[in-house]
């Protein structure tokens, strides 16, 4: 059964005067919870929440205190009301604190050692993370938080990955495909978004037959090798271009509708940007490749099948 979004639970509560503890106690869990407070001691939560059972836990809780709980099933009565309840639960405000707070981190960013940079950014996921949790009808703030965050993860990954390119200016000149095929190409080992996609775009569209090699340092790149993803390689960052979309304008892939939404999909994920839908599922099947595969080419191997398969489904979509 698909739940009634315009469904809600109605929690009112009753206390002996003398529990002061457990008042405060049932207060933060209504709090946590998401609940919203029409008045003391009457809180109420959309039906279809995962947080629905935890409140008939808090319920019996408050039985078991010497208090009284009530839990009431409510019926939005047209669409004034339902949005009116909705209302309650918008968490604009809530987003708007954490990002001045992640705005401020972020200008620190440049002078804390790896552990400091790994400590800020389980605290602000917590912080993230217990907002987006309670957000339980998401609009423009969470779709701008989400952005954030992850321009925020990749900054600290920038500095954490002193091998990431810095965007150089200039044209991007094109290239003669012929020119290229059978070649040895290299970038940084520990493949990451735009170095697994551009490496997938290379063997796929550019050089059927390349050869890669994968480096501990730039500095370690071949004479006779196509260097790629990294400072002062053949095929890097230019403006606000990423590798991959950098290579898609060299070999004049760019018209290409498949390949085109696949490089707005690189481009969040390696330097932020509008988010696409399918970003945080191929992010989530990389990294956990990433875990499993030691190697380099195993880990193109089983990535590049799922670039085909999201090229296929970019290619096939009915333009927005």
């Amino acid at each position: 059964m698909v739940p009634n979004p315009e469904s809600w639970l109605l929690f009112v509560v009753s206390l002996p005067t003398a529990g002061a503890t457990v008042r405060m106690r049932v207060w933060r869990a209504v709090k946590a919870l998401g609940c919203a407070a029409l008045r003391d001691g009457a809180y109420l939560l959309p039906a279809h929440t995962e947080q629905a059972a935890q409140l008939r836990e808090l319920a019996d809780e408050v039985v078991q205190e010497d208090g009284q709980a009530w839990l009431l099933h409510v019926q939005a009565q047209g669409v004034g009301e339902a949005m009116a309840y909705q209302a309650l639960f918008d968490r604009s405000a809530d987003y708007t604190d954490w990002l001045a707070e992640l705005a401020e981190a972020r200008k620190t960013l440049p002078n804390l050692a790896a552990a400091e940079l790994n400590r800020l950014q389980r605290r602000h996921a917590r912080a993230y993370e217990a907002i987006r949790q309670i957000d339980f009808f998401p609009n423009e703030a969470s779709t701008l938080a989400a952005a954030q965050w992850r321009d925020f993860a990749a900054a600290i990954e920038a500095i954490q990955s002193p091998g990431e390119p810095q965007a150089s200016g200039g044209n991007i000149p094109r290239r003669d495909p012929a020119q290229y095929q059978g070649r040895l190409w290299a970038t940084r080992q520990h493949l990451w978004v735009d170095r697994v996609a551009s490496a997938w775009l290379i063997q796929r569209f550019i050089d059927p037959h390349a050869r890669f090699v994968w480096l501990e340092s730039p500095a370690d790149c071949p004479a006779d090798a196509l260097g790629f993803d990294f400072d002062g390689a053949t095929f890097t960052h230019v403006g606000d271009k990423v590798s991959f979309e950098v290579l898609l304008a060299s070999f004049g892939l760019h018209d290409d509708r498949g390949l085109a939404r696949l490089g707005a999909m690189v481009h969040a994920l390696d330097v932020g940007g509008v988010p696409a839908p399918e970003a945080a599922g191929f992010e989530a099947v990389l990294a956990g490749a990433r875990k499993r595969l030691a190697d380099d080419d195993a880990l193109l191997a089983e990535v590049g099948t799922v670039l085909d398969s999201l090229y296929m489904h970019f290619s096939s979509a009915r333009k927005p």
